[in-house]
């Protein structure tokens, strides 16, 4: 692609080599004509049914801005419904918000039924083409023309008057083409990771149940897990600041641990003066011991030497125990889940004190099977990282070329 930083004219940034000439000015009103799907309830939606059909809440929970697999499926009579024709472009007509409202999501299928709250463009354009270019430079635009409070309006006399730029019909299609392919590598990584994720649960559930146990390196079973209490693991750790900021603040999270500053988008939400929090040393464990659903996530602190956290999550490390494995445990056995059911008396909230915790009991596999079971099930969950990291560049790269490739 051609880079014309010092550009003329009404061009993008980013374009195609062999392309010239300035993108021309239309309205939407000019280059489409609009009409509305007919409503479908959530009672009429069957798995087995016959007519392929799309409901305006799945637009901004499901789809992208090519729909080329369909969810839902409806028996009613076809005669009765609004069906799609290839390259409609659909919008939601009404939502709770207006950035749900302001996504545009293009067929590829005759035929699919299209509920009601759906705005539909039909055009001689590239329908693709124009669904990315209406959810990137397009989609604040679209969100401003929504009307409403509680609930939020878009119409078609709306959508009319949204000014575009557009190039010839090829130049739209070289677009739609590159950025439906990189869409199909981003849904393909995305089943990579449910995969992963679906495999390590299945393996996670087997092995803290036994049904799944390994042999040591001489193929001999190992003893049976023993019942123990977890005030013989666990040590509390109960080093506390003396100078404000004296360590980075930590956010103890449901999923993982993370700088504060990082998890809040630059800013810190302790209090301004933390001194008296609790001391976090790498490799040592720290959670919330309150839960407003009774669940509860215990981390490790592996992202720098000392952090410090509200005195609402305590510090423990431990001794003959492996710590990816006791946090697995943890995080994901039903042993626990079951003790905290047990700890809500009324109220909204669980407490799970250290004091509490540490009585609670439970089977451990002597220490040499704890640490094959952590490695086998890190091993899963630093593919699941990698995977996933892929996965935030490649968004990264489309939410980069949405900006570029447009006017």
């Amino acid at each position: 692609m051609a880079n014309k930083k010092l550009k003329v004219g009404n061009v993008p940034n980013l374009r195609f080599p062999g392309f010239k000439g300035e993108w021309e000015a239309k309205k939407l009103g000019e280059i489409a004509t609009f009409s509305k799907g007919k409503g479908i309830s959530k009672s009429e939606i069957e798995e087995n049914g016959i007519t392929e059909c799309i409901r305006y809440g799945e637009l901004y929970t499901h789809y992208r801005e090519v729909i080329n697999e369909i969810k839902s499926r409806t028996n009613v009579d076809t005669s009765a419904l609004v069906l799609s024709e290839k390259n409609d472009v659909i919008i939601p007509a009404s939502g709770e918000t207006t950035i749900d409202i302001a996504t545009a999501s293009c067929v590829l299928k005759p035929g699919i039924a299209l509920g009601g709250d759906l705005n539909i463009i039909k055009t001689k354009n590239n329908g693709i083409f124009l669904s990315y270019y209406l959810n990137s430079k397009k989609k604040m635009e679209i969100a401003n023309l929504a009307q409403g409070i509680s609930v939020v309006h878009l119409y078609s006399s709306q959508l009319a008057s949204l000014s575009l730029s557009l190039p010839k019909l090829n130049e739209q299609n070289r677009i739609s083409s590159f950025l439906a392919l990189l869409d199909e590598r981003i849904q393909t990584q995305n089943k990579i990771i449910k995969e992963l994720k679906a495999l390590e649960a299945t393996v996670t559930k087997k092995l803290l149940s036994q049904i799944v146990r390994f042999t040591d390196d001489n193929r001999n079973e190992y003893p049976n897990w023993e019942i123990k209490k977890l005030e013989e693991l666990l040590v509390k750790f109960e080093e506390k600041t003396t100078s404000n900021n004296q360590y980075p603040i930590l956010t103890s999270a449901r999923t993982g641990i993370y700088f504060q500053k990082d998890y809040f988008d630059g800013n810190e939400v302790a209090s301004k003066d933390n001194r008296g929090y609790n001391i976090v040393p790498r490799e040592y464990f720290t959670y919330r011991h309150m839960s407003d659903d009774i669940t509860f996530k215990f981390n490790i602190n592996d992202i720098c030497d000392r952090g410090i956290v509200s005195t609402l999550y305590p510090v423990f490390t431990t001794t003959n125990a492996n710590n990816y494995f006791l946090k697995t445990y943890l995080n994901e056995g039903a042993e626990f889940k079951n003790y905290a059911l047990l700890q809500k008396q009324g109220g909204s909230r669980t407490y799970m004190y250290f004091n509490k915790l540490i009585q609670l009991k439970l089977p451990f596999p002597c220490l040499e099977e704890q640490t094959k079971i952590a490695n086998f099930l890190s091993s899963i969950d630093r593919k699941n990282n990698i995977e996933t990291q892929l996965l935030k560049k490649l968004e990264e790269q489309k939410k980069f070329l949405l900006q570029q490739m447009f006017v």
